[in-house]
């Protein structure tokens, strides 16, 4: 597996096996028995969990595609229902219990090992610099388990590619709210994400088109000209680029090997809410964009 695309491919495959701890309900059921309340507060505590108990600026600034509302109403407010270590020790106990749910006694075959170990390698390539969610996240030990490790080392890939994620919407110049209007103007997310799922205010997206019409992203009508997708290009070719030493590190025809492992494994796992968004947000046919 080789050239440009590499990156994407790859994240793919990783975004599959890592995505099931946002719909597993064992994964809901462990952290509401550690304390946390609702499907938010589970959300952003469990993924930040390996930073600390930190305040909501840090986590607004990491996740940079949601309402500060939206994170405000989880974080701090976490912190005070269960210490960061339980939660962490929650969310690897509902995996444990999810995988072992999907793959029954496969959860320690020959495969499942070999793509531990592929990971491993891979996660070699990473750089922490300027990556805080998936510096958090490394600082944890590997679990010994092999369907754990697996989804440990997708989790690692997962928020690198995260925070490179960021790294290139920052250099592209858009805010956290811009980024999420920009995704949904070129038609590459629904537009409920918006206020739905990323949690921003009528008057927030409203200030965003204004944002993105001034730089000449979207027309009066509030649909994305050439300039938008050129510009959301950028983004994803910078974060395919920033993500490349991973792939290189492992090399082509170990990635091969490891695309095929994690593309059987997640065969039978349930749609990713971003990868299949089209499942869950059915859109409109009318081909309309953001509120001008």
């Amino acid at each position: 597996m080789t050239g440009p695309s590499i990156s994407r491919t790859m994240w793919e495959a990783v975004e599959r096996y890592h995505g099931l701890t946002y719909v597993a309900p064992e994964v809901r059921e462990e952290a509401n028995g550690a304390g946390l309340k609702g499907f938010w507060m589970n959300y952003f505590a469990t993924r930040v969990a390996p930073v600390g108990a930190v305040g909501p600026e840090i986590v607004e600034s990491i996740f940079f595609y949601y309402g500060p509302a939206r994170v405000r109403r989880a974080i701090p407010d976490a912190w005070n229902l269960a210490a960061p270590v339980d939660i962490l020790a929650a969310r690897y106990r509902g995996m444990d219990r999810a995988l072992r749910s999907q793959f029954g006694d496969l959860i320690d075959s020959g495969e499942m090992r070999e793509a531990a170990e592929l990971l491993r390698t891979a996660v070699l390539g990473c750089d922490p610099i300027g990556r805080t969610l998936y510096a958090g996240w490394a600082g944890l030990e590997w679990p010994r388990e092999p369907h754990l490790a697996v989804w440990h080392g997708c989790t690692l890939l997962r928020e690198y590619r995260s925070g490179n994620h960021l790294i290139a919407v920052c250099a592209e110049g858009l805010r956290g709210v811009d980024s999420v209007v920009s995704h949904v103007a070129v038609g590459e997310a629904p537009r409920a994400w918006i206020r739905d799922e990323a949690g921003w205010s009528a008057e927030d997206e409203a200030d965003s088109v204004a944002r993105l019409q001034a730089r000449g992203w979207l027309d009066v009508n509030g649909r994305a000209t050439q300039e938008a997708f050129a510009g959301r290009r950028r983004i994803e070719d910078l974060t395919d680029a920033l993500d490349q030493p991973v792939w290189d590190r492992l090399g082509a025809e170990s990635g091969e090997r490891l695309f095929a492992l994690l593309s059987r494994l997640v065969s039978s796992f349930p749609p990713d809410d971003q990868l299949d968004w089209q499942v869950h947000y059915p859109e409109p046919t009318d081909g309309s964009g953001p509120t001008p």
